[in-house]
């Protein structure tokens, strides 16, 4: 904590799905999720792929960020076609770093990809594919669907029952881990939110950075709560 402001520890993405094997890796950080955090009152730290052990030592909090797949090698699954597209060396980072934060108890929200890895890691599993799957199409970023809040959830409670959201992504949880309870869904059935039963980890499959800021649209709520709701939880933690 620095000067009353939760020190949020973001995991960052990499140039994996643009780079052709001939340059260096690169760490990138769509400015969305610092944004969000600092607006809503916490100082955002990047991770590096370095130090995850320290991370969790150093930050009061942990975002999981999207990107690229999460390697099906962590629900005992192989590759199913060629639009799966991990990211190895990230999730080779972003396990560790996460279970260091959970074996501290810490904080966790978790978006897109953050979503299902914390699912994958703790139990869960994913659909690889949705089109090829279930054959729903989720990976455009010019829509925005209708989700349905579960009441009492952290969704409910600041947006209400139905509301819309914005959507990115190909994959999503297929059977949620233990301990896990889902608090909203898409029309489709898909899961778009879950909370811990015992542990402060909650998070979406949707990118609720990218509906707030310099991006917000209007076509959805405005994701700035959310974001301050996460803070705040954050901050009154340490004040226990």
């Amino acid at each position: 904590m620095l000067n009353n402001r939760p020190v949020i520890c973001i995991s960052t993405d990499s140039n994996q799905s643009s780079n052709d094997g001939t340059k260096p890796r690169q760490l990138i950080s769509p400015l969305a999720y610092s944004a969000a955090i600092a607006n809503a009152g916490a100082v955002p730290f990047l991770t590096t792929e370095h130090c995850a052990e320290e991370m969790a030592e150093l930050c009061d909090a942990l975002l999981l960020s999207g990107g690229d797949d999460v390697c099906p090698s962590l629900y005992n699954e192989e590759i199913f076609n060629d639009s799966v597209k991990p990211d190895p060396a990230r999730t080779a980072y972003e396990v560790p770093l996460a279970k260091a934060f959970l074996a501290k108890g810490k904080p966790i929200l978790t978006i897109c990809r953050g979503f299902q890895l914390v699912n994958a890691i703790m139990g869960g599993n994913l659909y690889q594919d949705l089109v090829e799957q279930l054959g729903y199409v989720h990976m455009n970023g010019a829509i925005r669907h209708d989700i349905f809040a579960e009441e009492g959830s952290r969704l409910h409670r600041i947006f209400g029952k139905q509301f819309k959201v914005n959507s990115t992504h190909h994959q999503a949880i297929r059977d949620l881990a233990p301990g896990f309870h889902v608090t909203a869904r898409s029309i489709e059935g898909l899961i778009e939110g879950y909370e811990h039963d015992t542990l402060p980890i909650w998070g979406t499959q949707f990118h609720p950075e990218r509906l707030t800021g310099i991006q917000y649209d209007g076509r959805t709520p405005d994701f700035a709560p959310y974001f301050k709701d996460f803070v705040d939880f954050v901050r009154d933690f340490y004040a226990k």
